[in-house]
């Protein structure tokens, strides 16, 4: 049985103690957590003496900006802390199993039927070279938990419960085929297939489009109903708000508060966990940039559309199903020194859209335009340097990195294409660090090395690094913690002020679209179902699907801006 907790405990290491249930089963046991890394001639210490404790059917939240120390602490749970990681515990201790003997085959025994664990980066996670079905079926083959003849049918269901839409064609996809969220949702259906007893959830949801992310919200705590623990890793206060019973809050590797998740976010004790509520609650809550004059800058015609797009279409193929249309007549304005959102859910368009406009992909019909020329006229010379005027922010910056770059090689490559000097180069390099939040310590690290918050900052920075006229932003904050986001969306806005850079901002969390937008396109089907104003649109939605969205996002308590203010400022 659990030991009784204070109901808004504060502290680190051995002090740090599990929910109290007087009916509950204790699953995992962790006292006093230590987890280092030997980094050139230092040895890092990323977690440092946390303790904590799961009973069959709880839902406990550890959560912390990028780097704290998070998903660390999941990983050492499992034995996949990393290379070079050294890992300690006074006890680390599964339903009786004593996890810190536990080698080779036994892991493998154990993870997937008795653990599951669904990692944050799903297109690093699925099996490139194998279909999305065939990696739901894997653990129930390999773990029998049906029969042979049913594994098929298991499959489809698996995959519609976590949220995938047409699971028969889906399951038949490979992973580079389906969207970001779509690829989420398969690997929750994998975690789950084995019906684990304690299932790791390193940021779940971060993909996912509000009205998923609440089916997927609503299966987990069905799951966790039905008897299994749940370890959740997250930035999303408004998702722990949603589902967990404990939650432990995490800076530099300790633990500084934990209690009843209702209570440690109504009521936060410490400094540091007000500071994340307050953001939570600040988040795209304050009035809207939509209808604003657009900011001065130096462009002589501020304003003035700078990329447009006429009649998109773009078909592809799906296994079984023929011609999938992803993109059906969508067409949009970009100004200078504005901010486009493009909302919907995952598989909704969105990124084809992106892809469209900047000239990765031709359309089947329709026209792009890049300062008042097609792209498909731009040819050699001409097309490289209206190259470097569009950039992109990409979704999953670790696929889009050269592994054996240092971040400040991949920094410096926009710039030596530009035959920049090398004083010029150290210094632009400098403000773009500064202007995304990082230290000047990263720039040796390659992007492995860096935490997710950390990869999704350095492409926003790399994104900068020429100075375009548009940066193409595809869910570039979804990795980050509220008070990250904030942080980083006060950059873009920022920079699109002094420079008078305009934004395509492609995201499926709302608050983070009106917070930066000026004008929105809400998609759905691959079609424009409602734009204009993000004011009007926010506040006054016509269409019913623009209102389901608005209405499914988590949400913590609290009233908006005031209640920030009451959180930083307690009497």
């Amino acid at each position: 049985m659990s030991p009784v907790v204070p109901e808004n405990a504060a502290g680190g290491g051995e002090t740090d103690m599990s929910p109290a249930s007087g009916d509950t089963e204790e699953l995992l046991s962790v006292r006093d957590l230590v987890v280092g890394f030997a980094t050139g001639r230092e040895y890092v210490d990323a977690v440092r003496g946390v303790s904590f404790q799961i009973g069959r059917g709880q839902v406990v939240a550890i959560v912390g900006e990028s780097g704290s120390g998070k998903s660390v602490t999941a990983r050492s749970l499992v034995g996949l802390a990393g290379d070079g990681a050294g890992v300690r515990a006074e006890e680390l201790a599964f339903d009786g199993l004593d996890l810190r003997q536990v080698r080779g085959r036994r892991w493998r025994a154990l993870r997937g039927r008795r653990i599951g664990f669904v990692l944050q980066d799903a297109l690093g996670s699925l099996d490139p070279l194998r279909r999305v079905g065939a990696e739901v079926a894997e653990p129930l083959r390999e773990h029998r938990i049906v029969p042979a003849g049913e594994t098929g049918a298991e499959v489809v269901r698996l995959l519609g419960s976590a949220g995938v839409p047409l699971p028969e064609s889906r399951a038949r996809q490979y992973s580079h085929e389906m969207s970001g969220g779509l690829r989420q949702r398969a690997l929750i259906a994998s975690a789950l297939a084995a019906r684990p007893d304690l299932l790791i959830a390193d940021e779940p949801t971060t993909a996912l489009d509000a009205t998923v992310q609440r089916q997927v919200l609503r299966l987990l705590r069905d799951r966790a109903d039905n008897g299994t623990a749940i370890l959740l890793i997250s930035h999303d206060l408004g998702v722990v708000a949603e589902i967990a019973d404990h939650v432990y809050v995490m800076k530099d590797g300790r633990f500084v508060e934990n209690g009843p998740a209702r209570m440690v976010l109504r009521t936060p004790s410490h400094p540091y966990t007000r500071i994340l509520v307050a953001a939570a609650l600040g988040q795209g809550r304050g009035p809207a940039r939509g209808g604003d004059a657009a900011p001065a800058g130096p462009d002589p015609d501020p304003g003035r559309v700078v990329l447009r797009a006429d009649g998109l279409v773009k078909r592809y193929r799906l296994p079984g199903r023929g011609a999938f249309t992803a993109v059906d007549e969508v067409s949009v304005e970009v100004r200078a020194g504005e901010t486009l959102g493009i909302v919907g859910e995952s598989g909704s368009g969105k990124t084809t859209v992106g892809r469209l406009l900047l000239g990765l992909v031709a359309p089947d019909a329709g026209r792009v335009e890049v300062n008042g020329r097609l792209w498909n006229e731009l040819r050699g010379p001409e097309r490289r340097t209206a190259r470097r005027r569009v950039q992109m922010i990409y979704q999953h910056p670790l696929a889009s990195f050269d592994p054996r770059y240092t971040a400040r090689q991949l920094l410096e490559e926009p710039l030596r294409a530009e035959r920049v000097p090398g004083a010029e180069r150290a210094r632009r390099v400098a403000e773009l660090l500064e202007h995304v939040g990082l230290g000047d310590e990263v720039l040796r690290r390659r992007a492995r090395e860096l935490s997710g918050g950390q990869r999704q900052r350095l492409a926003i920075a790399r994104a900068l690094a020429p100075r375009p006229d548009v940066i193409i932003c595809d869910e570039p904050v979804s990795a980050l913690d509220a008070s990250i986001q904030a942080q980083v969306l006060d950059v873009l806005a920022d920079v699109q002020e002094r420079l008078g850079v305009a934004y395509v901002f492609i995201s499926h969390d709302l608050g983070v679209i009106r917070r930066i937008s000026h004008e929105v396109v809400v998609m759905k089907d691959g079609r424009v179902v409602e734009s204009g104003d993000i004011r009007k649109v926010f506040e006054a939605p016509e269409h019913q699907y623009t209102k389901a969205l608005l209405d499914a996002v988590p949400r913590l308590h609290g009233a908006g801006p005031a209640g920030a203010q009451a959180i930083l400022n307690p009497r």
